[in-house]
């Protein structure tokens, strides 16, 4: 993963994106306990807005560092040992997220990770099975803000949703 972000971070000062922050179930073991993964999901901020096909630029120059698409992950890179998949930050709460996302140190590489009260909110959004297993894991771990939490929930009109996973 070293390598990974590494190469996420040139991709930032080369201006090919914006920004970018961890998400996903990566993410979330920054946070908790380790959880099953196979790739590492990353949240993306462009430079041009208006561009119709937002991932090509990112694409041209991983490729151009000899990167490939993973032949058993279609949708991910594997830089280096680590499938890659992008993701827009597509959302109002994406956006969000990623502008408040955390610096981390990872064995000397600086990364970017979204605070645990975003990645909660994320999989609320998203709302598949294993979503609901991992918000129950962030309400019972040490530091995870529920307040702020509920405040993002609400800010992003999922209050049902909200009564739904806290129960």
């Amino acid at each position: 993963m070293k390598t990974a972000l590494r190469v996420l971070n040139d991709l930032v000062s080369e201006k090919v994106i914006k920004d970018y922050a961890i998400g996903g179930a990566m993410g979330a073991m920054f946070y908790m306990e380790a959880i099953t993964t196979i790739d590492l999901d990353v949240f993306v901020l462009f430079n041009d807005d208006h561009n119709l096909l937002p991932l090509q630029p990112i694409y041209d120059a991983l490729k151009a560092r000899g990167y490939a698409p993973d032949e058993h992950e279609r949708e991910c890179v594997n830089i280096s040992g680590t499938p890659v998949q992008f993701l827009p930050a597509y959302s109002p709460l994406l956006a969000e997220a990623l502008s408040n996302a955390k610096p981390f140190d990872y064995e000397g590489i600086p990364a970017k990770v979204l605070q645990a009260e975003y990645l909660a909110a994320i999989c609320v959004q998203t709302g598949r099975m294993k979503d609901r297993l991992r918000v129950q894991m962030f309400l019972s771990s040490e530091g995870f803000d529920k307040a702020k939490f509920e405040a993002i929930l609400d800010k992003f009109g999922m209050a049902k949703e909200k009564s739904q996973w806290l129960q």
